[in-house]
């Protein structure tokens, strides 16, 4: 029997069947509190010991600590709370990499991939670390544990024997520290292509590209301190409660102050309502700090007509009282386009923009009041914003609110998307890109005498039609899950089936394990809280957090195996056996100590003067950023920043068709789901729900508890998700959210955003049916 008929496409995705514990409760209207802490303690204990767990703990996010492997949200300058600089999410992500359970030879003998496949992706997790290199040939059922230096060799003879280097693709996952990533991206490009997918491409790529056009860099402006001491916050297909929840704090601070915040989202989600601070005497016994000051809940891309709502109303309010809501000093000094802009936002009328986007007239001159008189305005955005067919134009028009404002390069003022994963952005700065800058290329080159490849390489979506149609054999992944993240989840699988050979440097067991190519190798890694020790020396790493700001990480934990081996290792390693004698990059050196890597890195990018004396200040440093300090690095526009003139996005869904989007349960970290409960929304013991609002249930002849499939049709395709619960929620009409990775089936690889060709994984049009039973 062949692999192919042995491990099934991913169960996860068609199951058969639901937890008889499911249960719906009413949706919290607060976040944290004491259930937080207690949940947090509950994990470490779990799988930790008291002592292992707790000992980390007090050393996460801590200045000589490790930075926390989840989020990447910025810890605070100076008062870092020095027990709990934490939040429950970061120690159930702890919980996760400093388990004691290892997965051994033996382990590996008694599971066959087709029985592990069986398993949902959290009891895939929860196996344990993987204790030594692994090895699933061709036709086989079993991995099977191997040497370390028998993988470096088997792998160089895989990409030595390709007809191109662009027949491999090198995947890099966010929790990849500043270090590994630039010693990878130099691997790669030596090797001789600039096929880097990464997981920016699935998430922020929209921000990269839309601030990168608009203002000259593909960041945010703002630090920690802007966000405690602005006058409005708004913020935008975010949920922070879940999916950075150590932002509840810093908006607390806020409102302390007296800020003001405008939460803008299609489903009521508590971490944006209230937040119970357990560091706070107040929050402790119970007491709750409201944070929204107004609740727009809009329609699933509703965004961008929301904006041009609000900037109608400013306009006019402007023409009644000139120069007292617009800055028009900065506009005229600073700005492109505005004469067009203005042009263009008065072909609208508000009721038309407010049908758009699902919110009542009087809600939307609300939120315009409250941004009328505030020249100290900060707009913080996620997923929502960013993976939509405009979200470029989106997140560009997010700016054109900004500058109208003025409210950029200023304290208190600016820019904020954030972030997911630990050190996506450091990844990105290092160079992990499939788009490289001429001038970056040019630096390689000057450092270290080689050529680097000029042509762009495949990203996320590219790669994997690569796959698909055979124009990639191997694929290499530093770090995630890809099939898991990635959309269109039968046909990434039947694409990384028809590969040679797959590599994961993994600390975990996931999916992406088991739907492999004909050969598979793991090498297992350390994870950011172990120990990192050469020839007696502990090692640091590095990260860059979403504001920009990089420190170092340190491990405090003995790895749970001597056979793991660190990232910049596994990178070092592989290049000698790849490249030889051919290599003119010193690799050796590289693995005396990581001051050497980090003493070419500051040769080769720009901002990382003085890295390694930098890296040792407590809190790290920030790195250049020009729109924070009112300049904007914008060839095409002469140093200025550009308003940008974009239509609204046009939806035709079928009479029985609804928009759906997928999300984050409160128990999970992207593709790493730690529990079945979402106890913010309500929803306890499963994950295969479907939120619907109660008039739409109705309408359709469903009752909530109802079990049905959902279906997307895109080229001539039916992509089918079964056995789903309907839950009733407040959300809007005809609108619908699942959890991912459960609902990626269901995004086709085809729809993705405009340049930035991130998938669409906040919208697809979605059919229900009641569920048939195969």
């Amino acid at each position: 029997m062949s692999k192919e008929q042995e491990v099934p496409q991913p169960n996860a995705e068609n199951p058969e069947e639901l937890s008889n514990k499911f249960k719906v409760t009413e949706p919290k209207k607060w976040a944290a509190g004491i259930p937080a802490v207690l949940k947090a303690f509950e994990d470490i204990l779990e799988e930790t010991g008291a002592t292992r767990g707790m000992g980390a703990l007090l050393k996460m996010n801590q200045k000589g600590g490790f930075d926390c492997s989840s989020c990447a949200w910025p810890d605070p300058d100076d008062d870092r709370s020095p027990i709990a600089e934490y939040c429950e999410n970061g120690a159930k992500a702890l919980a996760e990499e400093a388990t004691t359970k290892k997965l051994t030879a033996e382990f590996f003998a008694q599971n066959s991939i087709a029985d592990l496949a069986k398993l949902d992706d959290m009891h895939i997790g929860k196996k344990g670390r993987i204790a030594q290199p692994v090895y699933l040939p061709k036709g086989g059922t079993h991995y099977q544990p191997v040497t370390w230096d028998w993988a470096f060799k088997k792998i160089a003879e895989h990409l030595n024997t390709l007809d191109s280097p662009n027949e491999a693709a090198f995947y890099t996952s966010g929790r990849t520290s500043n270090e590994a990533s630039f010693l990878y991206q130099l691997f790669v490009r030596e090797y001789g292509t600039n096929n880097m997918p990464d997981c920016s491409n699935m998430c922020h790529e929209s921000t990269s590209v839309g601030l990168a056009e608009s203002i000259g860099i593909g960041k945010g402006t703002v630090t920690l301190e802007d966000i405690h001491d602005t006058d409005l916050l708004i913020i935008m297909g975010q949920n922070p409660g879940t999916n950075h929840p150590r932002m509840l704090t810093a908006l607390r601070k806020a409102k302390e102050k007296d800020a003001k915040i405008i939460a803008i989202n299609p489903l009521k989600e508590a971490g944006l309502m209230a937040f119970k601070d357990p560091q706070t005497v107040r929050g402790f016994v119970g007491t709750s700090v409201q944070l929204a000051d107004l609740y727009l809940q809009v329609k699933i891309n509703g965004d961008m007509a929301l904006l041009k709502a609000i900037e109608l109303l400013l306009y006019q309010a402007e023409m009644k009282t000139p120069d007292e809501v617009f800055d028009h000093k900065f506009i005229q000094e600073s700005t492109v386009n505005y004469e067009q802009f203005v042009e263009h936002i008065q072909q609208y009328k508000v009721e038309d923009l407010a049908k758009a986007c699902g919110v009542p007239v009087a809600q939307i001159r609300e939120a315009a009041d409250m941004i009328a008189h505030k020249k100290r305005i900060i707009v913080c955005w996620a997923m929502g914003i960013t993976q939509q067919k405009n979200g470029v134009d989106t997140v560009k028009e997010i700016v054109n609110l900004v500058l109208l404002k003025g409210s950029i390069g200023k304290p208190g003022s600016g820019l904020c998307p954030v972030r997911g994963h630990s050190n996506v952005q450091g990844n990105r700065t290092m160079m992990i890109w499939d788009k490289p800058k001429p001038a970056q290329l040019a630096a390689i080159k000057e450092v270290y005498g080689f050529d680097p490849p000029k042509e762009h390489g495949f990203d996320v979506v590219e790669s994997i039609q690569a796959m698909h149609d055979g124009r990639l054999q191997v694929f290499f992944a530093m770090g995630g899950n890809f099939l898991s993240a990635t959309p269109d989840t039968t046909f990434t699988a039947e694409a990384m089936r028809k590969t040679k050979l797959t590599v994961n440097i993994s600390t975990k067991l996931n999916r992406g394990h088991l739907i492999t190519g004909e050969e598979s190798i793991i090498l297992p890694t350390f994870a950011r809280s172990d120990k990192d020790v050469i020839n007696g020396v502990p090692q640091i790493v590095s990260c860059e957090n979403s504001m920009g700001v990089v420190q170092q990480s340190k491990g405090v934990l003995d790895p749970v195996s001597d056979d793991l081996m660190s990232e910049s290792f596994i990178v070092c390693n592989l290049a000698k056996a790849v490249l030889g004698s051919k290599s003119v990059v010193p690799w050796d050196r590289y693995m005396e100590s990581y001051d050497n890597i980090r003493d070419d890195i500051e040769k080769v990018i720009p901002g990382f003067e003085e890295y390694n004396k930098q890296i040792r200040k407590p809190g790290g440093f920030y790195l250049p950023n020009a729109p924070r300090a009112g300049k904007f690095e914008t060839p095409d526009w002469g140093g200025k920043a550009a308003f940008n003139i974009a239509g609204l996005p046009k939806h035709e869904p079928k009479a029985d068709e609804y928009y759906l989007t997928t999300i984050r349960s409160h128990d999970q970290f992207n593709t790493t789901i730690y529990g079945m409960e979402d106890r913010y929304r309500g929803i306890h013991n499963e994950r295969r729900v479907i939120f619907m609002n109660p008039a739409d249930i109705a309408k359709a002849g469903f009752k909530a508890g109802d079990k049905v499939d959902i279906s997307s049709h895109y080229d001539g395709i039916e992509r089918v998700a079964r056995l789903f619960i309907i839950v009733a929620y407040d959300i809007p009409e005809r609108n619908t959210a699942v959890y991912y990775p459960e609902g990626n089936v269901l995004i086709p690889l085809s729809s993705a955003a405009d340049k930035s060709n991130t998938p669409t994984s906040k919208l697809v049009f979605v059919k229900i049916r009641k569920h048939e039973a195969n």
